[in-house]
């Protein structure tokens, strides 16, 4: 069964906030201030594509300069 829902291009914010390590609370506040990745709404839920977070995370990374220099 995990393996059908792993398999959607989508995922919820609960997982999202597993995720990141935050409360789907957290992500929805974070998606109102624009700072979270693009999701939509679907019926009661909030959805997210797969591609957009890995998007979303990577210039995450990019822009996080200490990060970069860390790992130099």
């Amino acid at each position: 069964m995990s393996e059908t829902i792993n398999a959607s291009p989508f995922m919820k914010t609960a997982e999202l906030a597993r995720l990141l390590g935050k409360t789907p609370n957290a992500v929805l506040i974070m998606r109102h201030r624009g700072q979270a990745p693009r999701g939509f709404r679907s019926g009661k839920d909030v959805l997210f594509r797969r591609t957009a977070v890995d998007a979303w995370l990577r210039a995450k990374e990019a822009e996080d300069r200490l990060g970069q220099r860390a790992a130099a």
